[in-house]
């Protein structure tokens, strides 16, 4: 047996058991929306989650919208989708542990899984040292183990590199039909717009009106240039959000879009326009690929499941941006049906 350590339990999120559990329950069961929201969870039939990943006094609160919408019944398996930071990858990369660790309890490997994935030769291995450096698969640990207490359920941990949309869709075949077997959740590691000098990213639309627009100049803010006007009207948290919700419109289902298919693409080239700071852009767009995989297969009469539809629950800020010498992190927690 081989146990990741929870590397980041006691620095991004409490190391006390008894802490942990007591937070977890308290941010799920915060977790009320609006009759006009159109959300009740849990979500019966839930296939998939899109959730941050930062320390959980950030991310912890929004990422419960996310963890709300699980129905635990009948999921014996969670694949995880995260984003490398620390490593540099033109794939994927599987691990080569057999469990890991949690402060609430510990969660087995689906070696089995894993084994299958391996053998096709499209994975690498992560090392235990990238295994237990990256932060975006282990913040989700703790509440996998709290929505499945009592339950029998294993993981499937995914790194994924910083690989092309046309690698995304060829991953996203491959999982298609894992994510579609009726056992299996999927959950989506990312944080939204990372804004600020620090991040290097300084993007700033003067106004609503700009968001839609693809023939106007991207405005940079710099400490070596005069604020523009509008930002007394229109201010930097503001633009960011506006940022922001044109992605997560993009990407809902059904929407503008269209078919999955099409927001995979059109989402690609927003990316490309806006170069928004989306850590978690590459497994977003593996998911989008298998979504798009099982609409081409239901289509041809192959896979029986319905429409994909994913709604975003909840959007939130790290905190508000009003001038050039401020940072934030956005985060977006969507439920996913298939």
């Amino acid at each position: 047996m081989s146990c990741r350590s929870a590397t980041h339990a006691g620095s991004w999120y409490s190391s006390n058991r008894t802490k942990l559990d007591s937070e977890l329950s308290n941010w799920l069961s915060s977790v009320n929306p609006s009759p006009e929201e159109g959300f009740s969870p849990p979500i019966k039939g839930c296939k998939a989650i899109i959730a941050p990943h930062a320390g959980y006094s950030y991310s912890g609160p929004p990422a419960a919208w996310a963890y709300k919408s699980v129905d635990p019944d009948g999921i014996k398996r969670v694949f995880i989708l995260g984003p490398s930071h620390h490593v540099y990858m033109d794939g994927c990369a599987l691990s080569t542990q057999t469990e890991y660790s949690t402060p609430i309890g510990n969660l087995p490997l689906d070696i089995s899984t894993i084994s299958q994935l391996r053998a096709t030769g499209w994975f690498t291995d992560m090392s235990i040292e990238t295994d237990e450096d990256e932060h975006s698969i282990e913040m989700h640990l703790p509440y996998i183990r709290k929505v499945f207490e009592g339950y029998n359920v294993s993981i499937v941990p995914i790194l994924v590199g910083a690989i092309f949309k046309e690698k995304e869709v060829a991953f996203g075949q491959l999982l298609a039909p894992y994510l579609a077997s009726e056992d299996t959740l999927c959950v989506v590691s990312s944080d939204f717009c990372h804004w600020g000098t620090r991040f290097q990213y300084t993007h700033y639309y003067e106004s609503a009106a700009q968001v839609h627009s693809e023939t106007h100049p991207v405005y940079r803010l710099s400490r070596l240039q005069t604020p523009p006007p509008s930002l007394s009207n229109f201010p930097i948290y503001a633009s960011i959000e506006a940022l922001d919700q044109e992605a997560l419109r993009i990407l809902t289902l059904p929407g503008a879009s269209g078919s999955a298919a099409e927001a995979h693409e059109n989402f690609a080239a927003y990316l490309r326009r806006t170069k928004n700071t989306i850590c978690g852009r590459h497994p977003i767009g593996v998911l989008f690929g298998a979504l798009g995989q099982l609409e081409t297969s239901r289509e041809e009469g192959e896979h029986s499941g319905k429409a994909a539809v994913v709604k975003w629950v909840k959007y939130a800020q790290s905190s508000k941006c009003f001038d050039i010498s401020d940072s934030s992190v956005s985060y977006a927690s969507a439920y996913v049906l298939f």
